[in-house]
């Protein structure tokens, strides 16, 4: 009869990646991509892609987005991207 308990201690000695790894292999950390709202009141958009809720206060409001949202946020009347940088 085996023993599992040498597995066990093989998965245990698996490395789990740093959070700096998980972003030098996450492309959406490594942009910071910012949107500001033009419009005249507040404004709520849902990234297309990541479903994430951008809450534009009051214009002149800039927020980061993730980038994969980009395109869809390009098309909202009163967004504007304002910057896109690596971080």
């Amino acid at each position: 009869m085996t023993c599992c308990g040498k597995n066990r201690q093989q998965i245990g000695a698996l490395s789990v990646p740093t959070s700096g790894e998980m972003d030098k292999r996450d492309p959406v950390r490594q942009f910071t991509i910012l949107f500001e709202y033009i419009g005249r009141s507040a404004m709520t958009v849902i990234g297309p892609v990541s479903g994430r809720r951008y809450r534009f206060e009051h214009s002149g409001a800039r927020l980061p987005i993730d980038p994969r949202d980009r395109p869809g946020l390009a098309r909202v009347p009163n967004l504007r991207q304002v910057a896109d940088y690596r971080k």
